[in-house]
């Protein structure tokens, strides 16, 4: 009985992982070992970065925040502390929005969590 061999089902499988390097540069598209280390690094990249977007937004959210406490006369630590005490459950992507978006309204939590730590 003749050794059985890959063939078709090697060069789909390699297949696949070329269109997953459309677009890179040189080896890292045309060199099969450069290649799969392309995209083993960029899986890598991806799975980490999809994290660090978390992260990444909450910084940006939390200094909006802390920009808009500090045009109104208190601190951003304040503000989450008495927020907490009002029981007011805005999480801080709404609060920056709100505070970008309708000042007045951002007025008016600020106003209920000073009133809340006092």
């Amino acid at each position: 009985m003749p050794r059985a061999r890959k063939g078709a089902a090697r060069r789909q499988a390699k297949v696949r992982v070329f269109k997953k390097v459309k677009g890179y540069q040189g080896a890292r598209r045309t060199q099969w070992r450069r290649v799969q280390e392309a995209v083993l690094k960029a899986g890598a990249y991806a799975y980490r970065d999809r994290r660090n977007r978390k992260r990444d937004f909450r910084r940006l959210w939390i200094t909006r925040i802390t920009a808009a406490c500090r045009m109104r006369g208190t601190r951003y630590s304040i503000l989450m502390a008495g927020l907490k005490a009002a029981e007011i459950q805005l999480n801080r992507k709404m609060l920056s929005e709100i505070a970008i978006v309708d000042p007045a309204t951002f007025d008016a939590i600020v106003e209920k969590a000073g009133a809340a730590t006092h």
